[in-house]
């Protein structure tokens, strides 16, 4: 059982966002809190909005003022479980491993098991600390229902080298993706800024709240009639980045519900159900070795179920 550090947070209120109830307006800056759990800290008189406590979870903010919140520590389970767990590549300082899609990285809001974490803690004798006692070893994260590459650390000297090479963008991470429609040209970037959605918190959108730069480079490798599949280079990190992207396109990723992608689709002249996950992979991932900085290049195939409706999308094409 591990506990997070007491931490103390402060934010300022926007133009935009003037007028918001204090508990919507700290679940919009602290998604991986949620509501209830503000509400509790506002009534504990943990949240104040400039000098003095917030009165009640209904108060309204407004603009320049400046709302701070003392997140008390909250235990977050991590145990070994005997899970299956597929490395690619393991040596003293990293493993590198293919997630399967519908497994979470690691615990969390309620997430207490089946996760990464708890495959790793069972399969990998030590891991990194450096990203804080509920994450041992992670480095970057993948979606749930996204599957392949991820690379996980053993010891903190490797945790913070690895970090550096993401923070200044030296890894270079490839996917494979089938999105609906035809996309017309062969390669292009989409440069579109990306935030949080400001209705649905578990969703992010081209803009949104706190919008941050973002670049995702691709190549089409097949055309289908109603579908193409394209291989993907995020070059900036942001959450659920290549999902919004293609969405905003008007090409969603299929089985991605979440971004506009629809429930059923026609296929060989019938109606089916979409993947029950999205059919977006982690495929291929560059780095230098954390200690001998020599370039590391590794991939992972297409799994079962993707290749399954490839050849089902083949078939109907011929």
């Amino acid at each position: 059982m591990a506990r997070t550090s007491p931490e103390v947070r402060e934010f300022t209120v926007s133009a935009e966002e003037s007028g918001t109830r204090v508990d919507f307006f700290l679940t919009r800056r602290l998604p991986e809190w949620s509501r209830s759990q503000l509400q509790r800290l506002i009534r504990a008189g943990l949240v104040t909005i400039g000098a003095r406590a917030a009165r009640k979870a209904g108060e309204e903010v407004k603009a320049g003022d400046r709302v701070s919140v003392r997140l008390e520590p909250r235990e977050v389970s991590a145990a070994p479980e005997c899970l299956p767990l597929a490395i690619v590549y393991e040596d003293a300082d990293l493993v590198v491993v293919n997630k399967p899609a519908g497994m979470v990285v690691h615990v969390g809001a309620g997430v207490k098991s089946g996760t990464l974490v708890n495959a790793l803690l069972h399969h990998i004798a030590t891991l990194s600390t450096a990203g804080g006692e509920s994450r041992p070893g992670i480095v970057h994260r993948l979606d749930k229902m996204t599957s392949g590459l991820v690379i996980v650390a053993k010891n903190d000297n490797a945790h913070r080298a690895l970090a550096g090479q993401f923070k200044g963008r030296d890894v270079h991470k490839t996917y494979m993706l089938l999105v609906h429609g035809r996309v017309t040209k062969d390669a292009g970037e989409i440069a579109v800024p990306v935030g949080r959605d400001p209705v649905r918190r578990v969703r992010m959108g081209v803009g949104g709240i706190r919008p941050r730069e973002a670049l995702t480079r691709y190549r089409v490798l097949r055309r289908f009639p109603h579908f193409t599949l394209l291989e993907a280079e995020p070059r900036t990190g942001r959450t659920h980045q290549i999902r919004v992207h293609f969405s905003s396109l008007g090409h969603p990723i299929v089985g991605d519900t979440l971004y506009g992608a629809p429930g059923k689709l026609r296929i060989g002249g019938r109606e089916v159900k979409t993947l029950a996950r999205s059919f977006l992979h982690a495929s291929a991932i560059e780095f230098r070795h954390p200690r001998t900085n020599a370039e590391t290049s590794l991939r992972a195939p297409l799994p079962g179920e993707l290749e399954d409706f490839l050849r089902l999308l083949t078939a109907e094409d011929r």
